[in-house]
């Protein structure tokens, strides 16, 4: 294949906002995902609605996602006239996410994994991946770690930590789902009397799934009811026979809640399950140890890094790893926090950036970060920077930042 100026891997939010960042720029592009379709979280896992992604204050509402992002959401408006700010038509954003790569002319490989590197002293040369059925090498300028489990870098030896500081748990894994035929009305009326049931069928042993409630979201389509509410733990996502059990026990718990509601609960007496998702929701697992680890700390203290290429404000949403729980801790009307470009910034290539989910940050910070949102902001502002280094000549490590963040403002992403 041809010799491209990036690559990029892993074609969610994350990786399609880079590699269009990058393409829009006038960089050769080749986007490297696993599954038949890009999209990532919205398309493989379920998972619905975006999260906030504003702030609001006095009535004044700032947007803290934009640029890229906006356009993925007014693209998949024009779609949906129906969809919102928050909420949107899943499978229309598979299109829409075709449509933009297409339009900005990113090269695409669909059904493909990258599964070894090359590197020579601090560059990464090409990337060995399998395309169906057989095994290709492909070489770039610079790269682009978008996987959201830190592959590409591991494989590069990096360095990185595994779920939290104090004994390595990542946060639980879901799989979401859908029915359909629900009287989401009755549903709602009735909330609190069938949660008094589970609990109590919790803790009669009639229900496994250790989430402390269930937790649903509505307004994809009438009678339509989403689910992330199954709950693995204790499981390495990064290990394939443990994500395997992983992916098996949290489709016992689809349809031990599925069971549970339609014999339970008069809402869910016409329904049908109808889609499960087709591959776990994974939180949090390999974080890149980078230039700087951002802490929860200067997420909570507003923190405005000199480097900053990305603004964020979503609470830190800690679902335990160990069982029921879940910690927040949420910002006030009017706050926000910046995400400084180093945290994007592998210490041992000078031709390679991190975005999404995995960046250098600590487990708690992490868990604020990690919502689809802000990964794109942050694949935009990998794309951008890659973008600039080829411009002038530099490299990921030497590239003026001052003049990336300049870019992104340009083309309209929050950036302070």
């Amino acid at each position: 294949m041809k010799h491209y100026d990036l690559i990029v891997a892993g074609g969610g939010l994350t990786g399609v906002a880079a590699a269009i960042a990058g393409a829009k720029e006038g960089l050769s592009v080749l986007l490297i995902e696993k599954s038949g379709t890009l999209g990532g979280a919205i398309t493989n896992n379920l998972v619905f609605p975006f999260m906030a992604y504003w702030t609001e204050k006095d009535g004044e509402k700032k947007f803290l996602s934009k640029g890229i992002f906006t356009e993925m959401v007014q693209r998949g408006k024009a779609y949906d006239p129906a969809s919102t700010d928050m909420k949107f038509k899943p499978e229309f954003f598979k299109v829409v996410l075709d449509d933009m790569v297409t339009a900005y002319g990113v090269d695409v490989l669909l059904h493909s994994t990258v599964c070894g590197v090359h590197t020579e002293g601090r560059k990464l040369k090409s990337v060995d991946v399998a395309a169906l059925s057989k095994l290709v090498t492909i070489d770039a300028d610079f790269f682009i770690d978008a996987t959201g489990d830190g592959n590409l870098f591991a494989l590069a030896g990096c360095d990185f930590r595994l779920g939290r500081e104090s004994d390595g748990l990542c946060q639980p894994m879901t799989v979401c789902f859908r029915m359909c035929g629900v009287d989401t009305d009755g549903f709602k009326a009735g909330r609190a009397e069938i949660e008094a049931l589970y609990r109590q069928f919790q803790a009669e042993g009639k229900i496994k799934n250790p989430r402390e409630n269930i937790l649903v979201f509505f307004d994809i389509g009438e009678g339509v009811v989403q689910f992330n509410t199954t709950r693995i733990i204790k499981h390495d996502p990064t290990d394939v026979l443990d994500v395997t059990r992983a992916e098996m026990l949290a489709r016992q718990q689809v349809v031990e809640m599925v069971n549970f509601l339609k014999e339970n609960s008069p809402a869910f007496a016409h329904s049908t399950l109808v889609s499960i998702a087709t591959e776990i929701g994974i939180r949090e697992s390999r974080k890149l140890k980078g230039e700087h680890v951002l802490t929860v700390e200067e997420l909570k203290n507003l923190t405005v890094f000199d480097d900053a290429i990305a603004l964020g404000n979503y609470d830190v949403d800690i679902h335990n790893p160990e069982g029921a729980g879940t910690s927040h801790h949420r910002f006030s009307p009017g706050e926000y926090y910046t995400i400084p470009y180093r945290s994007l910034l592998p210490k041992e290539y000078d031709n390679l950036l991190v975005a999404g989910r995995c960046i250098s940050t600590t487990h708690e910070a992490q868990a604020s970060i990690r919502i689809m949102p802000i990964c794109a902001t942050l694949g935009e502002a990998a794309g951008t920077a890659v973008a600039v280094a080829h411009e002038t000549k530099t490299n990921t490590h030497t590239v003026d930042v001052q003049r990336v963040r300049q870019r992104l403002r340009e083309n309209g992403a929050a950036v302070e």
